[in-house]
């Protein structure tokens, strides 16, 4: 039986140009030996199988070439022979794992000094050389920097930042890149034509993906998958076999969590834990997907690492993603990954996060459901078809097209609209609801004040029926129409006694602000004044003045409901920096100050034994 040779030592590449994902590196070397520009000292890091072993081989055997061509080791010269056939005495390996003292070191520096027999260089290829101790690397220091003329070393490692300074002045630093899924899948495709093996696409892309930039990881997975499969290799049996989660249970997961079925979205996740993977295997690999769903939307497409009918497979799912759904997504999923490791219950953890996601979907369809019922109203038809005015039983609430909106040929009768989500929140020609006049008094008078108009864009989904329906009732000129919708955009409602319930209501808000927010309250105790429906208060400093503006929703909504005031309650503040003079300055006159806001402190500052400092 013929002895088997593993992908990895058989398809070892043996010249540059065979070399896979480097050509940065390969270009660099082979004009360096095109123009006899050598080094002493050469550096070469990187990932695990990326080629750095390799490129350090085709190297020392480039150099010693007796006719090299265009950088490229001749293979005829009796040089490359020696070196392909393991008899060369130029090109010397040591493992830095193994021989890390400094006993190895001096074997080394005594080797150094003899000179090549055949060839012109004596090449030291020095693998994981960042295992050599402190002590040796100090022995191996003088000689790295001042070799003989015929001594060339090269030294491989993965972890460069172990490697001490010194050392690295001394050298030609090269770094290796991690192995792009393109091309491993190509060099794949490549050795599985050789091997008379017949894969799909989506294999081999599994199969690299999986090797996460190292080509000898690929190479092992792949003799692995044929072992298992035979000469041909599809998607499903490769995923068995390599034990991860096909891309069709991410695509699967996705389209449940976009229709919002959080019920069959952990049906599934049952599955996959059942097959033997762990709640953080899943929950990386679908951060992971959405991740690349995110790029596929745009010019981002380039950073998904996919090729063939994987990435149009993507392109199609990721048209029927919405960006903020993804991002909430991305965003939940990365919270659970870092919480996964320390949690009791990782399972309840990632069902948790799969539920919230759906909700994000859930929502979103809503919304959209919302715009389009809106939308789906015919104005024409519903204007120029009156309806029969609703039955005193059914209490359905009513919207009446203003006259001065509506045509002048067109009937204004009002039109029933069927109590619905969206209906229950349409004003009457009052301001209220029929249910809200039922149980709110009104005052006897409203009058009218015109808001300042918003610099932002309204939403959409804000706007009310009864707008839609005044706009589209118009028949004047598109100009006029703008005004007027303008109008009513800004005409708010104003309680005539407004001014009189803040005054009464006023030591009520003031101690309310100061249980809740003290350092406004007491800008409020001191200088809060009312004039009609506005609230006037002076600050000291422009910074308290952003601060009470970014909660002025909120005190207005406190001002009304203190006050029992009906309508729109405006917040004025006005920044007075001669404030500052009368605040307290000495330690005396601060404890002073606290004194008279707490009598209290007295007896705390005797029971302690404190004084003003």
């Amino acid at each position: 039986m013929e002895n088997f040779v593993v992908s990895a030592r058989k398809y070892r590449p043996a010249t540059f140009a065979s070399v896979v994902g480097q050509r940065h590196i390969t270009s660099t070397l082979k004009n360096a030996i095109e123009r006899g520009q050598l080094a002493h000292a050469y550096l070469f890091c990187g990932p695990r199988g990326v080629g750095k072993t390799t490129c350090a081989r085709i190297f020392a055997k480039a150099i010693n070439c007796l006719n090299p061509q265009a950088g490229e080791a001749c293979n005829e010269c009796e040089s490359c022979r020696s070196f392909n056939e393991g008899r060369s005495l130029n090109v010397h390996e040591l493992d830095a794992a193994s021989n890390n003292s400094v006993d190895d070191i001096r074997n080394l520096i005594e080797q150094v000094r003899i000179i090549p027999q055949q060839g012109r260089y004596s090449v030291f290829v020095i693998d994981e050389v960042h295992m050599l101790s402190s002590a040796a690397f100090n022995a191996f220091l003088k000689t790295l920097e001042e070799p003989p003329q015929h001594a060339i070393f090269i030294l491989a490692t993965t972890e460069k930042h172990k490697i001490i300074p010194t050392i690295l002045s001394r050298c030609q630093i090269y770094d290796f890149n991690r192995i792009k899924v393109e091309d491993g899948v190509e060099y794949l495709r490549y050795i599985a034509d050789k091997e008379g093996v017949t894969a799909d696409d989506e294999a081999l892309n599994l199969i690299a993906h999986k090797a996460d930039g190292g080509m000898r990881d690929a190479l092992s997975m792949f003799d692995k998958a044929v072992s298992f499969c035979g000469n041909t290799l599809n998607y499903k049996d490769v995923a068995a076999t390599l034990n991860v989660l096909d891309y069709d249970t991410y695509f699967s997961v996705t389209e449940l969590l976009l229709a919002g079925n959080y019920i069959d979205t952990l049906i599934r996740f049952d599955e996959v834990l059942s097959r033997g993977f762990s709640p953080q295997v899943f929950i990386s690999g679908l951060n992971a997907h959405m991740r690349d769903l995110l790029m596929a939307k745009g010019p981002a497409i380039s950073l998904v690492e996919f090729t063939g009918t994987l990435v149009e497979r993507y392109k199609a799912q990721a048209t029927k993603c919405d960006e903020a759904f993804l991002f909430g997504a991305i965003s939940l999923l990365t919270e659970a990954d870092g919480k996964i490791r320390q949690s009791s219950n990782q399972r309840l953890l990632v069902e948790l996060g799969l539920m919230k996601i759906a909700g994000l979907s859930q929502k979103k369809n809503e919304e959209v459901g919302f715009e389009s019922f809106e939308t789906s109203f015919s104005l024409p038809d519903l204007i120029a078809t009156p309806q029969p005015a609703p039955q005193p039983a059914a209490k359905s609430p009513e919207v009446v097209v203003p006259e001065a909106a509506a045509a002048p040929t067109q009937s204004t009768a009002p039109i029933p609209v069927r109590e619905t989500p969206m209906a229950q929140g349409v004003t009457s020609a009052q301001g209220q609801t029929p249910v809200q006049a039922q149980q709110t008094p009104q005052p006897t008078e409203v009058s009218e004040v015109k808001r300042p108009t918003p610099t932002t864009r309204p939403r959409t989904g804000s706007v009310s029926l009864s707008q839609l329906l005044c706009g589209g009732a118009k028949t004047v000129s598109e100009e006029s129409e703008e005004e007027s919708a303008k109008a009513e955009r800004n005409t708010v409602t104003v309680d005539p006694q407004c001014e009189e319930k803040l005054n009464l209501a006023k030591e009520r808000i003031i101690e309310t602000l100061l249980s809740t927010r003290p350092r406004i309250g007491s800008r409020f105790e001191e200088s809060m004044s009312v004039e009609g429906n506005t609230v006037k208060v002076e600050v000291q400093s422009q910074e308290l003045y952003n601060e009470i503006m970014q909660q002025k929703s909120d005190l207005q909504k406190l001002f009304s409901s203190l006050s029992k005031a009906v309508g729109y309650i405006e917040l004025e503040v006005i920044v007075n920096e001669q404030i500052k003079v009368s605040r307290p300055i000495t330690l005396e006159d601060r404890l002073k100050h606290l004194i008279s806001r707490n009598e209290r402190l007295i007896e705390m500052l005797d029971v302690l034994g404190l004084d003003a400092e």
